[in-house]
């Protein structure tokens, strides 16, 4: 050291604490050990460690808050998420800010590390650039319209995400996490709404509601928490410095209550086993402190209930349940054996039902003939794997009009391809990321579907495993031929027929059913089925349907945006009548703001093709939530005499966006 100063960036070589291995001087290069004071006075032979630097003979301690002082040290805390890279693999620290010196490990190391350096290098360009569309005033204060863009675009990344990680070949037993990755970088990119703290209602959210990740919650500002069960801040006033609670995520971690669906009693936070710990008593800490303040204070807390998905077991979905107040608290011994605060807490009245409805469906699983208004338990008379119920709760009509329930599509003769082609060869199962497999080829390289089978991005066609492959029947390329996967039900609805709905949560891109029914070759044909009667049964794919965005952000994945249309693209129309057979689709109504999609996908059978019409969820659809899709408008030559009123009806979706009418 000379004049005082010092080559900082030889002292401080900053690495995350969990990569920090110790390194002996050899015994010739060893020093005597020396202990004294951080400011000195210092032996005849050695130097102050910075940041303590002073010419030899000042014993005053250093001010570390001076401006004067600079470190090109990281905070620890910069190193709990590391950053990733376009491709979705973690790049170190290190490699991100591309300033740290590594040791040679070997060529293939430095040129893994050159690679990974260079992928998020050009991922951070790209995000830099990345423009999330939402002002900061929409960032602070939400409405409907922008919580659901959030969660709609969250939820098109982490399926890519999930996708991109399918593909990879890897048995390393890390465990993917793309919901966490997509929310990071979407949380960091401005891509969220209700940051503002508040107690009582977030904007635009509904009570109801439901959530498969706890990182749309914190995007939306609901529950801004993506691991702790309590919410809270600091407010000012008569108790300046004191927390009060804002949401309780209740999702079985802990003894709660939750038998009655207006009253909560929940287990505070903390004490909980661990590996490394034995259980203890609970402090009044934190999120417990909330609690306890919010309970004198009389505010709302908002309440989310965890309970498990029906469709996918190992996971979880949480409802949104409304605005609770905290009635009491205590503190009682819990299985642990260990104190632990109990919270009571009551639902305001007048809210719509959410969680009393999930306990409601419960219990028609455990017993059907305890759902009122019940006609037929299951009106496809075990043509489905699962039971659909008829239900009218509305008035006296004991159900639709008679036809035959058949699953799938009726073909006179297949679908003309406009060249020849074949299905796969694997053997087993298709995997995702295979070069070999001639039905991913076709899907442009890409797998269609996630690992649990949900559709990763609406495409002009999809090309599923069909009857010539040799894979197995449980292939997760054949989703739409595996029957349905959700508890439908058919019921009545109070204005607009019979409808159909869901006793299950269903999550974004879950397959729903296909459009069942006889092809006919054009829209006049059989219409009146022989009775003079106007068939409203028909799916037509020559119809005019409004265009949407559902796929995600190329631009978060380091992708250059090609502009490639995900509307349909089919060689010829198909018209598909469900008059006197078809399935559960035929009872799904219009909507101008629909919660369904339909997507083309195509069998093929010894070089014969076969164009299925399947439903997939456009965003998360809480139990007993109607199921609707976009008829489309229609062209000329399928109204009388171009009448473009021919065929008009008062539409009843009551949408926001409604048009007034549909065909």
């Amino acid at each position: 050291m000379e004049g005082g100063s010092c080559d900082k960036s030889k002292v401080l070589d900053v690495k995350p604490i969990r990569t920090l291995i110790p390194v002996f001087p050899e015994a010739s290069e060893a020093s005597p050990f020396v202990c004294v004071p951080p400011n000195g006075p210092f032996p005849s032979g050695f130097s102050p460690f910075f940041p303590f630097s002073r010419p030899q003979g000042s014993q005053s301690t250093p001010d570390l808050n001076q401006n004067d002082f600079s470190s090109t040290a990281v905070p620890i805390r910069s190193f709990r998420a590391e950053p990733m890279a376009y491709n979705g693999e973690n790049v170190s620290p290190m490699d991100t800010y591309g300033s740290h010196k590594h040791k040679s490990a070997g060529s293939s190391s430095v040129k893994k590390r050159a690679k990974r350096s260079k992928d998020s290098e050009s991922a951070i360009t790209v995000l830099a650039n990345f423009n999330p569309g939402i002002s900061l005033s929409e960032r602070d204060d939400g409405n409907r319209e922008l919580v659901e863009n959030v969660l709609l675009r969250f939820d098109a990344f982490r399926r890519k995400l999930s996708q991109m990680e399918d593909a990879k070949e890897s048995h390393s037993g890390i465990i993917k996490r793309a919901d966490l990755k997509a929310g990071n970088i979407m949380l960091s990119k401005g891509v969220r709404t209700n940051m503002k703290k508040r107690i009582g209602a977030a904007p635009g959210v509904e009570i109801g509601d439901i959530f498969f990740f706890r990182m749309e919650m914190c995007l939306v500002g609901l529950h801004s928490q993506s691991m702790a069960g309590i919410d809270y801040m600091v407010i000012k006033g008569d108790l300046e410095g004191e927390p009060v609670a804002l949401s309780i995520v209740s999702s079985g971690g802990y003894d709660d209550d939750a038998e009655d669906p207006d009253v909560l009693v929940y287990s505070g936070q903390g004490g909980s086993a661990s590996r490394d710990k034995e259980a203890s008593d609970q402090q009044l800490v934190r999120g417990n402190l909330a609690l306890e303040r919010s309970l004198h204070r009389g505010n709302e807390v908002r309440v989310i209930r965890g309970l498990k998905d029906a469709v996918h077991q190992a996971s979880k979905v949480y409802v949104y349940d409304g605005i609770y107040k905290i009635q009491e608290s205590w503190m009682e011994k819990g299985k642990s054996g260990c104190n632990m605060f109990k919270y009571k807490l009551v639902r305001i009245p007048g809210q719509t039902g959410a969680f009393a409805t999930w306990k409601s469906i419960q219990k028609w699983k455990e017993g059907v003939s305890s759902r009122v208004g019940l006609i037929l338990p299951d009106l496809t008379s075990g043509a489905e794997s699962t039971p659909v119920s008829l239900v009218n709760e509305v008035d006296d009509e004991r159900g639709p009009a008679c036809f035959t329930y058949f699953s799938t599509v009726k073909y006179s003769k297949p679908f003309k391809l406009v060249q020849p082609s074949f299905g796969c060869n694997c053997r087993d199962a298709c995997q995702p990321g295979s070069s070999n497999c001639l039905c991913i080829q076709k899907n442009r390289g890409d797998f269609p579907y996630t690992a649990n089978g949900v559709l990763v991005c609406r495409k002009p066609m999809i090309y599923e495993c069909g009857p010539s492959c040799p894979c197995f029947r449980n292939c997760k390329n054949r989703v739409s031929q595996t029957g349905l996967k959700v508890h439908l039900e058919v019921f009545k609805t109070r204005d607009r027929g019979w409808g159909l709905q869901s006793w299950d949560p269903i999550r974004a891109g879950t397959f729903i059913c296909e459009y069942a029914g006889e092809v006919i070759e054009n829209v006049n044909a059989r219409q009146d089925g022989g009775d003079g009667e106007n068939n409203e049964y028909v799916f037509n794919t020559n119809r005019l349907y409004k265009s949407f965005k559902w796929n995600y952000e190329t631009e978060l994945v380091g992708e250059e945006s090609s502009g490639a249309s995900e509307d349909f693209d089919i060689p010829s129309p198909l018209i598909i009548s469900s008059k006197n057979s078809g399935n559960v689709a035929r009872f799904m109504n219009h909507s101008c703001s629909p919660n369904v999609f339909w997507q083309p996908i195509l069998h093929e059978h010894n070089n014969e093709a076969f164009l299925h019409i399947a439903f997939f969820a456009k965003r998360h659809i809480p139990p007993l939530t109607e199921l609707t899709y976009d008829y489309g408008i229609p062209h000329a030559d399928e109204t009388e005499s171009n009448n473009v009123d021919y065929g008009r009806k008062k539409c009843l979706c009551g949408s926001q966006k409604c048009r007034g009418y549909f065909y």
